[in-house]
């Protein structure tokens, strides 16, 4: 028996491959749903590890996330989604995951432990940039080198991992805890580590989102409408923020250029495009602020 959870062997998977089907996936879904529920003890964590991500974004610096393996591709998939998502320009973020590119077709095993290509990638890192480092166990050497060096290199440290006492915790000015129990494979921490390690990514950046302000009453106010779905979720959003019918929305939608949050300004009454967007800047990119702002001005007769 190991003495890390991850490696651990799950209690009730003794005679697994005997059981009828139905028993296993019962037995597979209890396990994720245990994986997801040991992220609330680590919401104090996640609130701050928030907080350094938007700091770094606000001062024009960088977040970085760095992984191997089933870790390192959860890392991605929330790094991915920031730009689309959030409106996050993606020279803002940057992704290390060991292997490279190459590792999204073969995701071998052995570049995790390559502690010389860790601190070729972490060389890019500089001060003031926010680093994300995953890794299940806590203790993979990729993982290790980029936050040694990002410490070094005085960037802003947010390690997690789902081992308690875990070594990558070392450099981590925020250190986040997932202790999820020990997987129904016993090692494939892909499976509840990694479910663990999605959703506190998830919480991670769109807290960050909040933050800044591209989030307004639920609504992803700062999306970028690149696809026919996107563009008609962007109306609906202008339309409902501003108090306006579907099909002036639209209209309004495109002469803002598709931002959401200047085409809810010019609904409100804003002169033009420029003045919203200057008005925006004023108030740090927060809609409800610059909304609030406004009414004050200038009266403001439409919901907000």
């Amino acid at each position: 028996m190991s003495g890390t959870a991850t490696e651990a062997r799950h209690e009730g998977a003794g005679g697994l491959d005997t059981r009828p089907p139905h028993e296993i996936l019962r037995l597979l879904a209890a396990g994720q749903q245990a994986a997801a529920a040991a992220v609330d003890a680590a919401i104090p964590a996640i609130e701050a590890g928030s907080e350094l991500m938007a700091q770094a974004l606000r001062a024009g610096r960088r977040i970085v996330y760095a992984g191997a393996g089933s870790s390192g591709l959860m890392a991605m998939a929330d790094a991915l989604e920031l730009p689309g998502t959030y409106g996050i320009p993606k020279e803002r973020i940057v992704i290390l995951l060991a292997g490279g590119v190459a590792s999204l077709s073969d995701l071998a095993g052995s570049p995790e432990d390559d502690v010389e290509q860790a601190l070729t990638d972490a060389a890019s890192i500089e001060q003031g940039d926010c680093v994300i480092c995953v890794s299940a166990s806590g203790s993979t050497p990729y993982a290790l080198a980029v936050a040694e060096s990002a410490k070094g290199r005085g960037a802003q440290v947010i390690a997690i991992a789902n081992n308690s006492g875990a070594a990558l915790f070392a450099d981590a000015d925020v250190p986040i805890l997932l202790q999820t129990p020990p997987e129904v494979i016993a090692g494939s921490t892909r499976m509840g580590a990694g479910t663990a390690q999605k959703i506190a990514f998830n919480m991670l950046s769109t807290l960050a989102a909040v933050r800044l302000g591209h989030v307004h009453d639920g609504h992803m106010v700062n999306l970028h409408p690149d696809n026919i779905k996107l563009q008609a979720r962007a109306t609906r959003m202008v339309s409902d923020i501003a108090g306006v019918a579907m099909d002036e929305a639209g209209p309004l939608l495109d002469r803002a250029g598709g931002s959401v949050k200047v085409a809810v300004l010019l609904a409100a009454g804003m002169p033009d495009i420029e003045s919203a967007r200057q008005a925006l800047h004023r108030n740090g990119e927060v809609l409800r602020t610059t909304l609030a702002e406004f009414k004050t001005n200038n009266g403001f007769h439409k919901r907000a």
